[in-house]
């Protein structure tokens, strides 16, 4: 039988119990995996094992696939009215609120990050995605298209069925509640695969599933390796829709699993490298604040960090030394998650720790200056993944440190004198998932901004994703998009409907 989680803090943050089933979710139930295996979950902070949980393979896979058909047959789907639907994601929502301290805390635990990252922005905006798509439940509507008067033409937009879903790790619940809950509105059913470096939350999420009240396999959350579980999702001739936020190596696989398959309709949220561009007529002080959230929170594992940060020359001095000194009183604030005052916490896992490092080894080999951080921080444990807030300057546009993802608390700075100029290099890369523009000319916003070769660009602000404003890339970053009525688009698939009420041969 499966086992449970259960650990006792007591923190300056949370005080009490800490829970959640380690076995797979399928069909309402928790269950072992059929082949027995198990992941090993290991807390970021103390490099130390935190509990095993159950890992799927293909042959789980298919059963939670089955169990999500018959459900989406019999008991959900065009079967259930969209009133119905939203008022389950509105309870789920509210169960949530009722245990955000255990979620938020149970975050801490798996990820690293700090408590008030959990507890106030991950944990709310997981709330209000939730809320929002239960407000959109019942108004998912075609049109009708005006032909003539002997015939009648509307179009319905109707479910895949079963939908198969992969998230990261370094917003586990948030990421879930991006794809389940526009999928569930819109009457899919679900097979999720949260990560297996950070799969409690998602785990402990089908405990609400359930209180809920939802129809047992309208929601099966199964951790697993990617090669496995997550390759058997893109596979399955039965799943009908897949969405994957990852990595770009990762989505193009997906991708190609998908078209050797069913031809799945496939959207993907893949890596970005993100422009944050500072004029010199921006509110310095602000900027600097901005550019070290951007880069910094959630120890730069973030899809949409301002990675490449673009200074014009006539402020670029100033700039720098407030922002070292941002970078600096972050480092002070390094530890562990739960203390009072951390602020930045460790990345995931060592697997991650080591590849940060391996780039800030390449940039330094390749002549960029560590003008601060590249290292771990003195005042932490040995065990556990932490790194130094680190800034680079005189990075020239060939270097690894500007061109790839590195998915850490690491920012390229290089000065610029021209807009123009900016705008090249900002558009230098692979990717185009956001951006940003500090200046305090109107026209200048709107310029760049327009541009910028990327999915979201934010003027005088920085990674502030809000949960009915679209979210997505250009380039490859991906397409599709989530969040707001165009993930709605995402999850449902128009069908044409021509009834003849005149017309003679």
């Amino acid at each position: 039988m499966p086992g449970t989680f259960k650990i006792e803090l007591d923190t300056p943050a949370y005080k009490g119990s800490v829970s959640c089933n380690t076995g797979l979710f399928i069909n309402g139930k928790y269950v072992d995996a059929v082949d027995g295996g198990t992941i090993d979950v290991i807390n970021p902070s103390t490099g130390k094992l935190l509990t095993k949980v159950a890992a799927a393979t293909e042959k789980d896979v298919d059963i939670a696939v089955e169990a999500a058909r018959k459900a989406y047959k019999t008991s959900w789907g065009l079967k259930v009215h969209g009133a119905q639907r939203g008022a389950l994601l509105m309870k789920l929502a509210n169960l949530l609120e009722a245990n955000i301290d255990e979620f938020a805390a149970l975050e801490c635990l798996d990820v690293g990050k700090p408590w008030s990252e959990s507890r106030i922005a991950d944990m709310g905006l997981t709330l209000r995605t939730l809320k929002y798509y239960a407000g959109w439940a019942d108004k998912i509507h075609g049109q009708t298209i005006e032909t003539g008067e002997a015939k009648l033409a509307y179009t319905r937009h109707e479910p895949y069925g079963v939908v198969g879903q992969i998230i990261p790790w370094n917003y586990p619940l948030t990421m879930l509640s991006w794809k389940i809950a526009p999928a569930l509105a819109t009457g899919n059913v679900v097979v999720l695969k949260p990560s297996e470096i950070t799969p409690l939350t998602a785990l402990k999420f089908g405990e609400l599933v359930n209180e809920a009240g939802f129809p047992p396999g309208v929601v099966n959350i199964i951790p697993g390796y990617g090669p496995t579980a997550g390759h058997a999702i893109a596979m399955h001739p039965h799943i009908r829709k897949i969405a994957f936020t990852g990595s770009a190596i990762t989505g193009r696989k997906i991708q190609e699993a998908s078209a050797k398959s069913n031809l799945k309709v496939v959207s993907l949220e893949l890596g970005g490298k993100s422009p944050n561009i500072i004029f010199d007529d921006a509110d310095v002080e602000q900027a600097v604040k901005w550019a070290a959230i951007a880069i910094f929170s959630n120890s730069g594992q973030v899809c949409i960090a301002g990675s490449r940060i673009f200074v014009q020359e006539g402020i670029y001095d100033t700039f720098m030394k407030a922002f070292s000194t941002a970078a600096q009183g972050l480092s002070a604030k390094t530890g562990d998650p739960f203390s009072e005052g951390t602020a930045h916490g460790p990345v995931v896992s060592q697997t991650q720790f080591d590849r940060v490092m391996h780039y800030i080894d390449s940039a330094k080999a390749a002549g960029a200056k560590a003008f601060i951080g590249g290292d771990r921080p003195s005042h932490t444990t040995s065990e556990g993944f932490f790194i130094n807030p680190t800034i680079f300057t005189e990075c020239t546009p060939d270097m690894k440190i500007l061109q790839e993802e590195v998915f850490g608390p690491v920012a390229a700075v290089v000065k610029f004198k021209t807009e123009e100029e900016a705008i090249e290099m900002a558009n230098d890369t692979e990717y185009g998932l956001a951006s940003a523009v500090f200046t305090e000319s109107v026209s200048r916003a709107v310029r760049v901004s327009n541009a910028l070769e990327a999915g979201m660009a934010f003027v005088n602000c920085n990674v502030t994703t809000e949960y009915n404003v679209p979210f997505g890339g250009y380039k490859q970053s991906g397409y599709g998009r989530e969040l707001g009525a165009y993930a709605i688009e995402t999850y449902t698939q128009v069908k044409a409907v021509h009834i003849n009420v005149g017309l003679k041969l």
